[in-house]
């Protein structure tokens, strides 16, 4: 190698060190203090790996620890970004900014396969326009009628009877699946009046069962994509269609198919003039075609195929421990039941459930410690400065904590990992938290739809069983561990034994 060549290459080493350094300098000017650790061209990669399986507690200690509760992040392929748990930013990415920050190409791309352009994975004018027709019919009472006497059916012909059964047999039970096929019948019921019957005692192969097999795999896998440490990973798999993408095309395929054959049964007859679930709502639009249709109806099946179960799989976990709470459910319950002249066992109504203030605060009280969607983020399109001041790159990655946020002492308390339900409560009445401090339902523009009737199903569900039902959970001292998905779903289900209860002999 002759003397030029040399002084060339040794050019070109000073000056890949000297662009290293710079890119390692921005990395340390950008992190805080107390924020994740950043590594010299990995950034933030090797904590993430490493904690990948306890993200949600190791993110909660990294935030504690930051004067604002928020903290920078970087890792490879220009994924740049700002984790938070402080209100003020929460309000501001969902509200005050919004047209700034919205769910971004990252989002959209990665369940684009399994929801289309349905509501919950659109951004602009194609959200804007699916959400105005959604929230009209979501404020209507035949909606919300539609919804109760669902609830109602499931809950009588099929919860109660399975668990009457497991009584009399002593049968061990997975709680939370049970709470999933409840969930999954009702919604499906919503989205296109279909009842799949996966709650039935007879669990063989059926359409509906199949549907359901097909729809859990096909969103279990579309979440996995964004946990991939190499986030265009799931892309080479799906070009040479290998492992999970070969799985999730297929389950995508069965669910896109069942699908497609509803929608054009009903697009083919005429739509009953007293039609009442969200499909015959929405196919009243002649400018909707079968796609967009299916796009819309499996959006929200899977907004609430696995919200309402996971919530109420922690909040049976949690009252297990304490019968208190439990004690304090009944009275309120006995009370309404005094009030109105009802037995053990007779359906409640719209009205009683709204007045069941302290079972709303039990519930919620859970979902602040066990959020049924434990993350979310947006992708910030201009340059931005928080309210606490932080930062926010162009094209920049903003991810909210709502379980951070439920443990934080500024936002809850120094008893903010305590199971408190009377924190909700003032006079009695169950009172409206800010969405921004407790963000379970989403907050501004974007502020969930059917949290009223999230509500409804719920306390249907915890009313009915624990006036007829003693409910065991074993192993109910252990914390349990849970699976990073879309939803904070308990790892290994929740496994109980159910005894008839005293108050629920009469039934």
């Amino acid at each position: 190698m002759d003397l030029l060549s040399l002084q060339s290459v040794l050019l070109l080493v000073l000056s890949l060190i000297t662009l290293y350094l710079q890119y390692y300098l921005s990395l340390k000017k950008r992190q805080t203090k107390t924020g994740f650790k950043i590594y010299p061209i990995v950034g933030t990669l090797p904590g993430f790996v490493a904690n990948r399986n306890r993200y949600l507690e190791w993110s909660t200690k990294v935030l504690a620890g930051c004067p604002s509760y928020t903290t920078t992040f970087s890792r490879p392929y220009k994924l740049n970004g700002i984790l938070t748990a402080n209100p003020s930013n929460v309000e501001h990415m969902l509200k005050t900014n919004f047209d700034n920050y919205p769910k971004g190409e990252r989002f959209i791309t990665n369940l684009s396969e399994l929801l289309g352009d349905g509501i919950f994975n659109a951004d602009g004018e194609l959200w804007r326009k699916q959400r105005k027709t959604a929230s009209y019919e979501f404020n209507t009472r035949s909606l919300r009628n539609f919804v109760m006497r669902n609830v109602v059916v499931e809950i009588q012909t099929r919860l109660v009877p399975l668990l009457h059964k497991a009584s009399d047999t002593n049968q061990v039970l997975d709680l939370q699946d049970i709470l999933e096929r409840f969930a999954f019948d009702n919604v499906c019921k919503l989205a296109f009046n279909f009842d799949p019957a996966c709650l039935a005692f007879d669990r063989t192969s059926g359409a509906g069962k199949e549907f359901m097999k097909a729809f859990e795999e096909a969103a279990t896998l579309s979440c996995g994509r964004f946990f991939y440490a190499i986030p265009s990973m799931w892309k080479l798999k799906r070009f040479f269609n290998v492992g999970s993408e070969r799985r999730l095309r297929e389950s995508i395929s069965a669910v896109h198919k069942f699908t497609d054959g509803i929608i054009r049964s009903r697009m083919e007859t005429k739509v009953e003039a007293n039609a009442e679930d969200l499909l015959s709502r929405f196919i009243e639009n002649d400018e909707n075609s079968a796609e967009f249709l299916r796009d819309i109806a499996i959006s929200f099946i899977l907004a609430g195929r696995d919200t309402t179960s996971s919530a109420l799989t922690w909040f049976f976990w949690l009252l297990s421990s304490r019968p208190d709470v439990k004690a304090k459910i009944l009275e309120e319950l006995e009370e309404i039941r005094t009030r109105t002249g009802k037995k053990t066992g007779d359906t409640y109504d719209i009205e009683d459930i709204r007045d069941m203030h302290y079972l709303q605060a039990a519930i919620s009280e859970s979902m602040r410690l066990y959020p049924p969607v434990p993350i979310d983020s947006k992708v910030c399109l201009k340059e931005d400065v928080m309210p606490d001041g932080t930062f926010v790159g162009k094209h920049w990655v903003v991810v909210y904590n709502s379980y951070a946020m439920g443990r934080m002492e500024g936002i809850w308390g120094k008893d903010c990992r305590e199971y408190w339900p009377e924190r909700w409560l003032e006079g009695g009445v169950c009172r409206q938290e800010s969405p921004f401090r407790f963000p379970v339902f989403h907050g501004g523009p974007r502020m969930c739809l059917g949290k009223d009737m999230a509500y409804i199903q719920m306390k249907s569900i915890v009313a009915s069983l624990i006036e007829r039902f003693e409910i065991d959970v074993l192993d109910k001292d252990t914390c349990p561990e849970y699976v990073m998905a879309l939803t904070l779903r308990m790892k290994g289900g929740l496994h109980v034994r159910v005894r008839k209860s005293l108050l629920g002999h009469e039934y």
